[in-house]
């Protein structure tokens, strides 16, 4: 999983806010709830014991109050209803106090005497030795016969701390279903929402120089999604038409190069031929002619480059023996390694067969090798062979030349990119030979690869795909 993705960040930021969203309800409903219960509670001991006041305390006359204890015992019964009740005399002498409750929950015996509160009401949590809790509610009264006691009412926190457990246990577990069960629904919903994003990447990596009249897939979703793929769209059609527009440029000035390159070479070769002409000048002429064969050959290479960017070499497909080319081509080509002392090798004994156009194919080995041959000193090696590896037809091309410096090499197939401007120059290249060698190979869906070494050559490899009919003849071949 990536960590850093949008889909990631946004699902933790989710669950994130979530959880203390979660968490401070599940607090809030928790604490509220005990406070609802502990007042409720202390609120029916504080009216219980104002009752006890009202019904019983205001008939007491006098120090006689047999009878009142009696009342209380058997109104309130607190021992069966699990209530502790304790009624106090001002001088610290107690009227009646309850004993040990059915459920023998408590010890009335150790809940300590109160020292009587300045204020009428009061309530007070008493601690027990056995761990329990009782909330006690405290009440001044004066009865009619100017007599004060104090009367405390009290019941166990059991209940409310049981109900409060079950709460939280309850909270415990449904949080983090809850908090699951929202996670999930938000990761749905990030991944959905974000999946026109993810399409419109994918198509976005296909696009290239080649394929500009493709367009990204547009989200009918009326969002900031749909908005942002339609405003793409129409950055890639006015990327379309600018470099549609520029190729066209330099097919039209290509073209229109061509004729007057002609007819100035033509020209210079008359002048040339003329025997009024001086050695100085027939020198200055052959050295003019020099400069128009090479601006010939950039022309060619960009109408060669021209015609390649419309397409034109898709149009002739047609499957052939690819080991065959390579030997024919080396054949015609030995003659001029041969002229640099030059030994030029080729294995391509096996048959490989590959779709394409024949006579851009043929171009693509012509380059490689005169590329190798003129950078190659005399006394090299040229070694070219055609293999099938894995499905594939494989055109090697390694020389044992000056090579390329690590810099150099991602931009060997650049237009007009040369090395050494100087020593390009004096060997009459143009930068564009390995251009056309990789627009061909882009055209019939191969990969072209380089590896080199300053001082121990270079090795191109290109990956053609098989020709189909051969396919199944292929599926067990190697290296």
């Amino acid at each position: 999983m990536n960590t850093r993705s949008l889909s990631f960040r946004l699902v933790a930021w989710y669950a994130s806010l979530l959880t203390v969203v979660f968490v401070l309800l599940g607090a809030i409903m928790y604490f509220d709830l005990r406070h609802f219960l502990e007042n409720n509670l202390r609120e029916t001991e504080a009216r219980r014991a104002q009752q006890i006041a009202d019904s019983v305390l205001s008939q007491v006359q006098g120090k006689d109050n047999g009878h009142a204890a009696y009342e209380i015992k058997d109104r309130y019964e607190p021992e069966v209803n699990d209530r502790f009740i304790r009624v106090t005399r001002a001088d610290g002498s107690v009227l009646y106090a309850s004993r040990t409750p059915k459920d023998q929950s408590f010890d009335p015996s150790q809940v300590l005497a109160l020292t009587p509160p300045s204020q009428k009401e009061s309530a007070r949590k008493a601690h027990l030795a056995n761990g329990g809790t009782l909330l006690i509610a405290a009440l001044n009264y004066t009865s009619p016969a100017h007599e004060a006691f104090l009367i405390e009412v009290g019941e166990p926190l059991d209940p409310v701390s049981k109900m409060l457990r079950h709460l939280f246990v309850q909270l415990s577990f449904g949080l983090p279903v809850a908090l699951l069960a929202a996670i999930m629904g938000g990761y749905f919903l990030v991944h959905r929402a974000l999946r026109p994003v993810e399409q419109i990447g994918y198509k976005a990596e296909q696009i290239t120089q080649h394929n500009l009249s493709e367009r990204l897939p547009v989200a009918r979703t009326g969002d900031e999604v749909e908005r942002l793929s339609i405003s793409l769209n129409h950055m890639i059609g006015r990327l379309e038409d600018a470099v549609q527009n520029s190729k066209r440029f330099v097919a039209d000035a290509s073209h229109e190069l061509r004729t007057p390159l002609t007819v100035v070479r033509g020209e210079l070769e008359n002048l040339a031929q003329d025997a009024r002409i001086d050695k100085a000048a027939r020198d200055t002429l052959g050295s003019m002619l020099e400069e128009v064969e090479r601006l010939t050959e950039i022309v060619e290479g960009l109408v060669a480059l021209s015609r390649l960017d419309a397409g034109e070499a898709k149009r002739e497909w047609a499957q052939f023996d690819l080991a065959e080319l390579a030997a024919s081509t080396a054949d015609q080509m030995s003659l001029l390694a041969e002229d640099k002392g030059i030994s030029l090798h080729c294995d391509s004994k096996q048959s490989v067969l590959v779709q394409g156009d024949h006579a851009r194919l043929k171009q693509v080995v012509v380059n490689l090798l005169d590329n190798a041959i003129k950078y190659t000193p005399n006394g090299g090696s040229i070694q070219l062979q055609v293999t099938r590896q894995n499905g594939h037809a494989i055109l090697d091309v390694a020389d044992s030349g000056i090579g390329i410096p690590p810099d150099a090499v991602p931009h060997v197939f650049d237009r007009f990119f040369r090395v050494d401007k100087a020593r390009s120059r004096d060997v009459g290249g143009a930068g564009l030979g390995l251009s056309i060698v990789k627009s061909v190979c882009t055209a019939h869906g191969a990969e072209v690869q380089v590896e080199s070494e300053l001082g121990k050559g270079s090795h191109f490899r290109i990956k053609f795909p098989l020709a189909r009919a051969s396919g199944s003849a292929d599926s067990g071949a190697s290296n």
